[in-house]
């Protein structure tokens, strides 16, 4: 996440989203990687205001029963009715087996949304007893763009659809689809 937090606001104003910080407007430092167990931005809806978003700063990734880090979710066959989250960025990895047998580290590859600064990762977040409020990203069947790297994908939402998101009336299996062929770009990176 590369991106100014006022560009980040900016964006949503446009959607006629308004943001609000009932922690206070936090001091986001640009970061090429935001690690499992990391601190990052999120958005998180407010009950009963449609159009209104709280940006706070929460854990990626909840222990679980093993305390193995959740760090994404399986979307398929859940409706997500609370506690549903924006994750916002402007960049994902994914990464490959190298082509190169010699090469000890696997292939990183850099998604973007093409033409587009930032992108909204559909999450949900939840209070745990170890760690406090943690999120999580939701994942689901790859699209077209990501099919070739990977055999799952996060839920990328359609820029039109982040406050249906926020909105825990809208059913969730009405927003998870995969975007089009060429929605994404993709460079090899490191």
């Amino acid at each position: 996440m590369t991106v100014e937090l006022a560009s980040v606001i900016e964006e949503f104003e446009q959607l006629k989203i308004k943001i609000r910080f009932p922690e206070g407007r936090p001091n986001i430092e640009a970061r090429e990687d935001i690690k499992i167990t990391d601190t990052a931005p999120i958005i998180r809806g407010v009950d009963g205001e449609r159009g209104m978003g709280e940006l706070i700063q929460r854990r990626w990734s909840w222990p679980s029963p093993t305390n193995k880090p959740v760090y994404n979710f399986r979307s398929e066959g859940r409706e997500f009715t609370s506690n549903r989250c924006l994750i916002i960025a402007d960049g994902f990895y994914e990464f490959t087996t190298p082509a190169d047998t010699k090469k000890k580290r696997k292939d990183k590859w850099l998604f973007c949304k093409t033409g587009e600064p930032i992108f909204a990762i559909a999450g949900i977040w939840r209070e745990t007893r170890d760690v406090g409020e943690a999120f999580t990203m939701l994942t689901m069947e790859p699209g077209p763009d990501i099919a070739p790297y990977h055999d799952r994908q996060i839920v990328i939402l359609e820029r039109g659809s982040w406050a249906d998101w926020l909105d825990s009336y809208v059913p969730a299996k009405s927003l998870i689809r995969p975007l089009s062929p060429g929605f994404l770009s993709v460079e090899q990176v490191g």
